[in-house]
């Protein structure tokens, strides 16, 4: 691979300032611009993030990270995985990235009206050689996979978890085996729209060494505003898939993982934060902790008793297992709730679960998943012992103000 040039890397430095006042102006205008062109890509992106503007958001800070880090890109190490893993479980191919490409750098030329050439080539390059660095990646992710593409899986069963959440147990139709996977991945799923056309989306598995079937569960996404719609997939598995039905399922993917035999081996404890619909992952890393000699803490927060999934699921897995603990906290109980405590995750209440050893992963909403980092920084927890999963660069993270999960 060949690295870039000192002039492409001062090059793209330069349009920092321009990138900052303009990211977002600028992946608005590119998306509008390659679905207009390229019809057949848009099959790859959240039609709902679309119109809410989160993805374009999302697409303007990965751009300004990178142009940050043009001189260190191994800085960016986490951020390429996690996009590798994103693009191999949606099937994003070395033939897209081309069209990305050139949308990229037209946008660039339209907006600046003209650019100048030698920043149209500073960023062909740049672009290019991180089109490379994915490309590589996600090789590497589909010759691991158990399979490439989509493969039918039937629906057998289905359980209403929360007034929200509802649990799929999905198994091939063709009778196959169920693949493999580590605590913490998802799986994407693939259903027809009313165009002729698919959509995606990725859910995580909720379970580990669950038989028989694959588990994912789902939040149905209705819409924050009027002019927004509701979440496509989310509301036709709610509403429309049935017991016999079939959807298409992409292997596995994700690198937010527990490895539980790591830590039998460490001994070290083990803090799985979650909020709202981010228990789904960590829901799949409890189950692989079952019978482990390390302490688990698992500490869920919901709005309330309504808002609440799983609650006797892991109440039973604490039951059961003498090195699990659970504590449920709520936001805003109802009358009648009896959480273990009420509130947010805040300095504290987290710091009674830590030590320096602590191992913690969390996912929740975004603000949920910016106040614990931001609480975990401000104790001082070692860096190399918080994991979680946010797809968009980190420092987004510190923007997003904190409210209930």
């Amino acid at each position: 691979m060949t690295a870039l040039s000192k002039e492409t890397i001062e090059t793209v430095k330069a349009t920092i300032p321009f990138l900052a006042e303009n990211a977002t102006k600028l992946t608005a205008h590119f998306y509008q611009r390659m679905f207009r062109e390229n019809p057949e890509v848009r099959a790859y992106f959240n039609a709902a993030h679309q119109v809410s503007g989160s993805q374009q958001g999302a697409l303007a800070a990965s751009v300004c990270a990178f142009a940050r880090n043009i001189e260190t890109p191994e800085n960016l190490a986490t951020a390429v995985s996690l996009i590798a893993n994103k693009h191999a479980s949606l099937g994003v191919q070395p033939e897209h990235y081309p069209i990305v490409g050139k949308h990229l750098l037209a946008s660039i030329d339209e907006l600046l009206n003209p650019a100048p050439p030698e920043i149209l080539q500073a960023w062909g390059e740049a672009y290019g050689f991180l089109a490379e660095v994915l490309i590589q990646q996600e090789k590497g992710i589909y010759a691991e996979q158990s399979w490439n593409g989509f493969r039918k899986f039937t629906l057998f069963r289905k359980e209403e978890e929360s007034a929200v959440v509802s649990s799929f147990y999905l198994k091939p139709s063709d009778g196959g085996t169920v693949p493999a996977y580590l605590p913490g991945q998802y799986i994407t799923v693939r259903i027809p729209t009313a165009d002729g056309s698919t959509t995606m989306r990725n859910y995580s598995l909720s379970c580990h060494g669950c038989q028989h079937g694959l588990r994912i569960s789902v939040k149905q996404e209705k819409a924050a505003h009027a002019d927004q719609p509701d979440g496509y997939v989310s509301n036709y598995l709610h509403e429309h898939l049935a017991l016999g039905d079939e959807v298409e399922v992409a292997p596995p993917c994700g690198d937010f993982v527990f490895d539980a035999d790591a830590a039998e081996k460490s001994g070290a404890p083990v803090l799985l934060l979650s909020g709202g619909i981010g228990i789904t992952p960590l829901l799949s890393m409890l189950h692989a902790s079952k019978g482990k000699s390390f302490p688990v803490s698992f500490v869920h927060g919901a709005i309330d008793s309504k808002h609440h999934a799983f609650a006797g699921e892991v109440s039973k897995l604490a039951q059961e297992h003498e090195n699990i603990s659970a504590h449920f906290r709520y936001s805003a109980p109802l009358d009648g709730d009896s959480p273990d405590s009420q509130g947010l995750f805040d300095r504290e209440f987290l710091g009674q679960y830590l030590s320096p050893e602590t191992e913690v992963y969390f996912c929740g909403p975004k603000p949920m998943m910016a106040h614990v980092l931001s609480v975990l920084d401000s104790i001082g927890h070692p860096a190399d012992k918080v994991h979680y999963e946010f797809f968009g660069p980190a420092e987004e993270l510190s923007k997003c103000p904190m409210h209930a999960i």
